[in-house]
């Protein structure tokens, strides 16, 4: 059973995307200029807010988590996996990861972008302000809905 979550968040002057290795949002509002994972600040949710049931989906080896970010008329679909080495308990930060590392804020593993292979267009949005809605979908199963 898929299990959906949405998180709303917004861009900043200072977002770079240039991270070979992940890319994050966070709940913070501000950001210097050596945050090259983050793409999305001020969003409305942490990894500590995510749904009970969000989380069981994730913690198998076999899930699979797609990401849909959605800013204006740009989106793009993130394909990752959970573990049951997520703990999902950081309180500002969600990061994607290329590699199997995990920590409290780790959303997704084996993740098919990072920050520097995300579209420019979606990176020049987010530099100038715009808004991008995260769409998580996560299936214990391993489908890719």
């Amino acid at each position: 059973m898929n299990v959906e979550e949405r998180i709303c968040c917004g861009g900043h002057p200072n977002i770079r995307g240039t991270h070979r290795s992940t890319f994050q949002i966070t709940t913070e509002t501000d950001l210097s200029p050596r945050g090259d994972c983050v793409i999305g600040v001020g969003a409305d949710k942490g990894a500590i807010d995510l749904s009970d049931e969000f989380r069981a989906a994730l913690e198998y080896e076999s899930a699979t988590l797609v990401t849909l970010l959605v800013a204006g008329d740009i989106t793009v679909r993130v394909t990752s996996k959970g573990s049951a080495s997520l703990t999902l308990d950081h309180e500002t930060d969600l990061v994607w990861r290329k590699s199997t590392f995990t920590c409290s804020r780790t959303i997704g593993i084996s993740s098919d972008y990072t920050a520097l292979t995300l579209p420019r267009e979606l990176i020049s949005h987010l530099r100038g302000g715009g808004e991008m809605l995260v769409i998580l979908n996560a299936d214990p199963h391993g489908d890719e809905g």
